[in-house]
């Protein structure tokens, strides 16, 4: 039986609705709160912690978690730790560091996006910092964008049996509502409540799954009799290994996590952000992990799975282990989990259109009041909204091809730029401009043409290409382009 098929059941196809249209109600909360740009694109630097801390980990992890590390743990066994330890070390030494130096200058600058920032750090009269940062978070974020609405549109597709463009319509129009009322803290709000969802669906599986199959020593001993190689850590590659650990270099290259960081309203709370959402991290890391290994202990050949896709053991072990209800909760999750990575990306790539294309570069020379700047914001959120479902619909292939790149390539462009701009008083214009564009192209050349033969993920060359590139310009370029501190 097709495991969306239990949606049948009434109670677990009501769970499940509500699932998809609590967002709008969140939404239309959030509506009288959103009264300017400020507010619309960075909450008006008045989130809380425990907000900012579960945002940041919903928005960065989406159906990644969810699916992909339970899949990869299917596949590769434990192993698949190494990539879940990458990410969850890097976002705290983040926090505790990048974090609270960006809130700092963004008060300090009055900085909306992550180009204002750099913009105000590094006065660049040509707005060549502004316009590259613009093109590249642009392209990489709406294909992202694209790829996040087709996810969510299968899964709806799948789960209520509709067709895939009503499906991706559905999925479109359920994430730009709530973010045509409330903007930024309508998406950091739903952020929360799915944040929730996956705790509960990447704790609660993983503990059935174990009692039901005899604990730690029963999934050991399981897991030894199909491949000794899955109870292994250190059974991968050292490619594979040092490419798992190096996932993590992406997180400081992403704006809709930074934007995280610049929205608390007090810089002295990302610390205790930091510690609570390394503490989420590491749960629904180790979750996902165990739900992969029960469900190759439980179903040993990946030819019994649905579609023979690993990343389908989270779903038969939902449909085996649980009631309707929460079978209904659990695939809500799914979509829950993707959404919460589109509406942050989306509402990046509206931020980076209107304020910094916009309002910055092609009409620098004209005053928008308060009400005008919030009803382009609107605006363009519906506009790029739009682009992504036609994106999603008549180029999957090419979708496809950039999202390969987007969390590498942004990682690699915009990361060593941020990091060496807080850290390094001698970074200049120049220096962030060549790292922008040093990372976007060696992350792209290296997976077209050299990730086969090394086995390396291109993240980790491009983003040492890309830290080399702003060190050496910076040092060459003139003292008068230095950073402002």
């Amino acid at each position: 039986m097709n495991v969306y098929e239990r949606l049948s059941d009434p109670l677990a196809l009501i769970v499940f609705v509500i699932t998809l249209f609590l967002p709008v109600i969140v939404g239309l909360v959030a509506l009288k709160r959103t009264r300017s740009q400020s507010d619309f694109f960075v909450g008006g630097r008045a989130m809380n912690k425990l907000v900012v801390a579960l945002s940041a980990v919903s928005s960065g992890r989406s159906s990644w978690l969810v699916l992909g590390v339970s899949g990869m743990a299917y596949a590769r066994g434990t192993g698949a730790l190494w990539a879940v330890a990458g990410y969850t070390i890097v976002e705290l030494i983040q926090f505790l560091t990048v974090g609270q130096r960006l809130r700092d200058d963004a008060q300090r600058y009055d900085s909306i996006t992550l180009l204002d920032w750099f913009e105000s750090k590094f006065p660049d009269s040509r707005r060549r910092i502004r316009v590259t940062g613009a093109l590249i978070i642009g392209v990489f974020l709406t294909a992202y964008v694209a790829a996040q609405l087709n996810g969510g549109a299968k899964t709806l597709e799948a789960a209520l049996q509709i067709p895939f463009w009503t499906a991706l319509l559905a999925a479109a129009v359920l994430i730009v509502v709530y973010m045509l009322l409330g903007g930024y803290i309508a998406v950091a709000y739903n952020d929360v409540v799915r944040a929730t969802i996956m705790l509960v669906a990447l704790l609660v599986l993983p503990i059935v799954g174990l009692v039901e199959i005899g604990g730690f020593a029963g999934l050991a001993e399981s897991l030894r009799g199909t491949d000794p190689g899955l109870v292994d850590p250190f059974s991968l590659g050292v490619g594979a290994l040092i490419g798992f650990l190096g996932i993590g270099l992406g997180s400081p290259g992403q704006p809709h996590i930074l934007v995280r960081y610049m929205s608390i309203d007090d810089p002295k709370n990302i610390r205790a952000a930091g510690l609570f959402g390394f503490a989420w991290n590491v749960v629904l890391g180790a979750g996902a992990v165990f739900v992969g290994l029960v469900g190759r202990a439980l179903v040993p050949a990946v030819e019994n799975l649905p579609e023979q896709d690993p990343e389908m053991a989270y779903l038969v072990l939902s449909a085996d282990f649980f009631a309707p209800a929460l079978y209904g909760l659990l695939v809500g999750g799914i979509f829950a989990a993707i959404l919460s990575t589109a509406d942050s990306q989306l509402l990046v790539v509206s931020s980076t259109v209107v304020r910094d294309v916009w309002e910055k570069v092609v009409r620098s020379d004209v005053e928008l009041d308060e009400q005008q700047r919030l009803k382009m914001s609107r605006m363009v959120v519906l506009l790029a909204g739009i682009a992504a479902v036609l994106l999603a619909w008549g180029a999957q292939g090419l979708v496809f091809w950039l999202v390969l790149f987007a969390w590498g390539g942004l990682g690699a462009a915009i990361g060593p730029a941020v990091i060496l701009g807080l850290f390094w008083r001698r970074t200049t214009a120049s220096g962030v401009v060549a790292g922008m564009i040093t990372g976007a192209i060696v992350t792209i050349v290296w997976r077209l043409w050299l990730r086969d033969p090394t086995g390396l993920y291109e993240l980790i060359p491009g983003f040492a290409a890309a830290t080399i590139a702003v060190v050496l310009v910076s040092l060459l370029s003139r003292p008068r382009g230095r950073a402002r501190v």
